[in-house]
């Protein structure tokens, strides 16, 4: 119970904070012979002290208090600046990020490979390796054809997918077998 009790009056007080330093610090302050009981005055020794001394006191203790409320106000502009910054700095490198076309997908960023295939085909299967003049080695992943006529040392263009998939372009009115290079 005295746990619940606890828990309670944190929240209250933490649930206070932004209050006290949202008003400005004559309104928020309270006198502290206000704040104690007799007992605690008496305790305390507050009860003996002159007028003077007791209006000492409390301008002190409301200076005080408007000196953390201003300090808690810098605080808080100063983690606001930080964020803002944080927001800024993200953003310009989000810009600089490209957000469009080829760059921003995972393989694309490579070009295409222009190549001329050596010998004869006569269409291609998955297993089937292809040989390049520039000393390249592509298989055959996925994709079949058998041409009508076979093509002699054709040239080829190996063109870049997303996430790092390569096909083979014979023809551009051929489909694209997906090839890989195991060389």
């Amino acid at each position: 119970m005295r746990l619940i009790v606890l828990c309670c009056s944190l929240w209250c007080l933490l649930a206070a904070v932004p209050a006290v330093a949202a008003e400005p610090p004559a309104a928020s302050y309270v006198e502290i012979e206000r704040r104690l009981t007799p007992e605690q005055r008496h305790a305390t020794g507050l009860d003996t002290l002159s007028a003077e001394q007791l209006a000492l006191l409390n301008r002190l203790l409301r200076e005080s208090q408007g000196q953390a409320v201003e300090d808690a106000r810098a605080q808080a502009r100063a983690e606001a600046e930080i964020e803002a910054a944080a927001q800024r700095r993200q953003a310009a490198e989000a810009d600089a990020r490209p957000s469009r076309g080829p760059a921003r997908f995972a393989g694309l960023a490579e070009g295409p490979i222009k190549a001329r295939i050596a010998g004869e085909i006569a269409g291609w299967g998955p297993g089937d390796v292809f040989v390049l003049d520039n000393g390249q080695q592509w298989k055959i992943l996925k994709g079949s054809l058998t041409l009508r006529t076979p093509l002699r040392d054709p040239e080829v263009l190996l063109v870049p997918g997303v996430a790092g998939r390569w096909f083979l372009q014979i023809d551009a009115d051929l489909p694209k077998p997906r090839v890989y290079r195991i060389d």
